[in-house]
């Protein structure tokens, strides 16, 4: 037996005594709870007591078996005490400009949520994720673009290849060709050895590029011309490298504005956005705030060493009174800090470091009076950690922004 799957209504008893007799017994196969969406609090007293994972009904095949995969490759990993690699169900992952290794783990990285909107989230990665359709996620920073990106590409016949992504906003303009196309030895200064690619990375499986929006527009023309093409060639080379790869893309800005005021090519708009996600904020999706809260004090929990077992009632309200302007990557850093200071074995509101949602009227510009660090501080959290955006409000250029962060020591 690798795995269970487990309704929480059975004909005798329920999912929850079958958990608790196992983990009794010392059987600890990953438990995957089937749940309707009027059961989120079983759900989140699953997780509690022991389960992987849950799933909500009516289930879709492709959904439950990533879950089982995930599941039985974390279990895999724990068994055999490896302390880093990625689940054995994403075995050509690639991410450009971050640490690909991840340390092995028992608590789900993610979880999809049982609200209305999430589930018609999901309905819509289910419908695009086989075809060969480009697919442009829009949504606020922090709204979990890039795992959504991951499920279309782990829900497509590309599964098996290469995911690769790229953070466009942090490509600089001057050397975003050779990270999208490559180079050769000897192109420019600095380029000591041959450089494969993104779009040659990711031949085969999916390109996802990250805050597209940002890209600069002769970058556009020649990204426009790889897909259009199918073809690349690396900077310095005269020979030319054929690529397949599915695009998504993801911004948080409104494209069609940018279209109408010229700064995005319409012809490349077009191509990137056959299929369009929208995601939903964390203040919209309902009961699925307390699963992710609940998530995010399992994972806080075990990179902190901590055993913070929930959260008492005024911590519960006070969460879901705030209105999470920086969606699940405030909620992920909140919660973070609450395991740490909580002192009891539950969290109260007096943990919960939440502020009141910084307005634009409040982010002044740079050459005003006053903190440059608070106002940088500021303009991230307006920003929901957009740095784009973030430098636009204070009337600065993103690299003077990076170079800013770095003078306070601020991460990036």
């Amino acid at each position: 037996m690798d795995v269970v799957l487990s309704d929480l209504r059975l004909p005798d008893h329920d999912g929850l005594e079958l958990l608790g007799q196992m983990r009794k017994r010392g059987l600890r196969q990953p438990f995957i709870v089937m749940t309707s969406y009027a059961e989120v609090q079983n759900a989140v007293l699953a997780m509690k007591s022991g389960a992987s994972d849950y799933i909500a009904k009516p289930v879709q095949p492709d959904i439950l078996l990533q879950k089982i995969e995930d599941a039985m490759a974390s279990a895999a990993a724990t068994d055999s005490g490896a302390s880093v690699g990625r689940p054995a169900a994403l075995p050509a992952d690639k991410r450009h400009g971050a640490a690909a290794d991840m340390p092995a783990s028992s608590v789900p990285q993610y979880l999809d949520g049982t609200s209305e909107a999430s589930r018609r989230l999901y309905d819509y990665v289910s419908l695009v994720a086989p075809t060969p359709m480009s697919v442009l996620i829009l949504g606020a920073s922090g709204t979990g673009k890039e795992h959504v990106a991951r499920r279309i590409h782990n829900g497509s016949r590309r599964s098996a290849g290469p995911f690769v992504a790229i953070d466009c906003g942090a490509v600089p303009r001057d050397v975003a060709a050779s990270e999208f196309f490559g180079h050769v030895k000897g192109a420019f200064t600095g380029a000591v050895t041959d450089k494969r690619g993104a779009f040659v990375e990711a031949s085969g499986g999916t390109l996802f590029l990250d805050e597209v929006g940002n890209l600069s527009y002769d970058v556009q023309v020649q990204l426009l011309r790889a897909i259009q093409e199918r073809r690349v060639r690396p900077v310095g080379s005269a020979a030319e490298t054929e690529v397949d790869i599915r695009l998504v893309c993801a911004t948080n800005e409104n494209l069609s504005e940018a279209v109408a005021a010229g700064t995005f090519r319409e012809d490349l708009y077009h191509r990137i956005n056959e299929f369009t996600i929208a995601m939903p904020e964390l203040k919209d999706r309902g009961a699925d705030l307390l699963l992710f809260a609940d998530l995010f004090m399992r994972q806080a929990n075990e990179e902190l060493d901590r055993n913070v077992e929930g959260f008492d009632a005024s911590a519960s309200e006070k969460l879901t009174r705030h209105t999470w302007p920086g969606n699940l990557r405030e909620m992920k850093n909140t919660i973070k800090r609450a395991v740490l200071l909580a002192r009891g074995n539950r969290i109260t509101a007096a943990d919960l470091d939440i502020v009141v949602p910084v307005t634009v009227a409040n982010v002044r510009p740079l050459h005003d009076a006053g903190s440059e660090l608070e106002r940088i501080k500021a303009a991230l959290q307006y920003a929901g950690g957009n740095k784009s955006l973030a430098a636009r409000q204070l009337g600065i250029d993103r690299k003077t922004l990076y170079n800013k962060m770095d003078k306070y020591g601020m991460n990036r």
